[in-house]
């Protein structure tokens, strides 16, 4: 480790040593979690999909087996390719598209994340999506929002506490993003905090959607941009520069800017930008890996950039496609990158930091809730 980053880390494990120490797989379960990138119609349960299948009579599914059903999604996903990736949604968008399926699908949301030891969550859904029934967006709104209240209210009695907040997506391909927009606002302080666009990348520039920003601005609406997963710098470099974002939806490629051959990493114009306006960064390890943003976990470059000091957050994007939870994902960094309980608890809190609730809610959470548990759990660490 380098004198850089032993000065890095000096702060936290100074205020307590044992931060130093390397997680244990049930250590990482019971550490509190914070998300700001989670798909709703990406973190189905597979029964739950055959369920909602036969209620409805929808015949593609390709198993009726939910554990079969697990490995489909996870397989169909590993092929490199974001469009393919992508595909794999016609199932899960198919069985939502009624009132009580979406509640259910969000109630149940909220109870696993809860079960995975997040305590901060902005899961995120194009409501577009769920209209070929009878919802218009508005209904997919309320109904989302209501399952994630009924999925606390639920994993309250577990004795999981959590917070749900709903982010709402355009999809960049289509020509709805605006009126999703407008749902934000209507919904802001009702359970929706802010804004995404998602869907393909290449060929879909998000300038092409600068009104619906330049709206939002204007009504000093929270926002995100997926850019820099699927297509590079020039993505990334509209969203923040042209655009406004707040955060990236992933922004991995960002690692483009920087210069690793020299003996210190060298970064870019656009690279330093981000990191000196503290721009946050929605990585999602594991789902980069399924699309080909990267070959390996250990060739991820969540790690150069933790290094670095990118206000790097930990995310799961897809659950059941990927196959992944936030413990997942938490335990590959350690595994890969030989990160420490003080590095968890950086990424964490980064997430925290950058969450789209109200300062005094999120400083709230990370002084009574992050902090604490993280220095319980690392004081029992063998």
């Amino acid at each position: 480790m380098s004198d850089r980053r032993e000065v890095a880390l000096s702060a936290s494990i100074q205020a307590n040593p044992n931060l130093a120490k390397s997680p244990k797989p049930d250590s990482i379960k019971r550490l509190p979690k914070a998300l700001l990138h989670d798909h709703l119609d990406g973190g189905l349960r597979p029964a739950t999909i055959i369920e909602l299948a036969e209620e409805i009579g929808y015949e593609k599914l390709p198993t009726q087996d939910a554990a079969e059903l697990a490995r489909w999604f996870e397989d169909a996903c590993n092929s490199k390719s974001l469009v393919r990736y992508l595909e794999t949604f016609d199932h899960t968008i198919a069985v939502m598209q009624r009132p009580e399926a979406l509640r259910r699908v969000a109630r149940e949301c909220a109870i696993d994340l809860a079960r995975d030891g997040v305590v901060y969550a902005e899961v995120r859904g194009a409501p577009e999506l769920f209209t070929r029934g009878s919802m218009s967006l508005s209904d997919v709104v309320r109904e989302t929002v209501e399952g994630f209240r009924e999925g606390m209210a639920e994993a309250r009695n577990e004795g999981n506490e959590i917070r749900v907040e709903s982010l709402l997506c355009g999809m960049r391909q289509n020509n709805r993003s605006r009126e999703a927009a407008e749902e934000v606002v209507a919904f802001r302080d009702k359970g929706v905090v802010g804004f995404d666009i998602a869907g393909p990348e290449d060929g879909f520039p998000p300038t092409l959607q600068q009104d619906v920003f330049d709206y939002l601005r204007r009504e000093n609406a929270h926002f995100t941009i997926h850019a820099g997963e699927a297509y590079g710098l020039p993505s990334i470099w509209e969203a923040i520069q042209l655009c406004g974002a707040e955060r990236l939806g992933h922004g991995v490629r960002i690692i483009d800017d920087i210069d690793l051959t020299s003996r210190e990493p060298k970064l870019g114009r656009l690279a330093a930008y981000v990191r000196d306006r503290r721009i946050p960064l929605e990585l999602c390890p594991t789902s980069n890996l399924q699309t080909g943003a990267v070959s390996t976990y250990s060739d991820h470059p969540i790690g150069i950039l933790n290094r670095l000091r990118f206000r790097v957050t930990l995310n799961t994007d897809n659950r059941l496609m990927s196959a992944t939870s936030m413990t997942h994902e938490m335990t590959q960094c350690v595994k890969h990158f030989n990160w420490n309980f003080a590095d968890l608890q950086r990424v964490t809190i980064n997430a925290l930091k950058s969450a789209f609730i109200p300062f005094e809610d999120r400083l709230e959470i990370i002084e009574s809730v992050i902090k604490p548990r993280f220095a319980e759990v690392a004081a029992a660490a063998e």
